[in-house]
């Protein structure tokens, strides 16, 4: 009994994991294009964004969707979430986000690190278990 409880708890965190880095991915991809996270929509720094799905994709087929793999998948896309502005800024130092400038990107490019870190840890949890 005990064995079904740790798989049915397993299968909710993998579950989860996946809901938030999806929500995260869709999410990133919606602002971004949209209004734009540094400066405007029209702003090509950008573009770099398209590295996160494309990181969490390819990381995402190489460890075949299992949950060690995906946990690591999804640190390294939140590591690229907040290199962006960072690069960014070395790149284009005047790039920032309307009025709240280069706090504003740094705080907008965390709330997604942080659901990238949180699936990452649901996803480790998933696999320990």
């Amino acid at each position: 009994m005990k064995n079904m409880q740790n798989i049915s708890n397993r299968l909710l965190a993998y579950r989860i994991a996946f809901g938030v880095g999806l929500a995260g991915i869709l999410l990133l991809g919606w602002v971004s294009g949209a209004v734009g996270i540094i400066g405007s929509e029209n702003q090509p720094v950008n573009m770099m964004y398209w590295a996160v799905p494309v990181i969490g994709l390819i990381g995402s087929l190489i460890s075949r969707f299992q949950p060690r793999g995906m946990a690591l998948t999804l640190f390294a896309v939140a590591l690229v979430q907040f290199l962006v502005p960072v690069v960014a800024l070395i790149i284009s130092p005047e790039v920032s986000r309307g009025n709240v400038g280069v706090i504003g990107v740094f705080v907008t490019n965390s709330i997604f690190a942080v659901m990238f870190v949180v699936s990452a840890l649901l996803f480790r949890r998933a696999s320990t278990h």
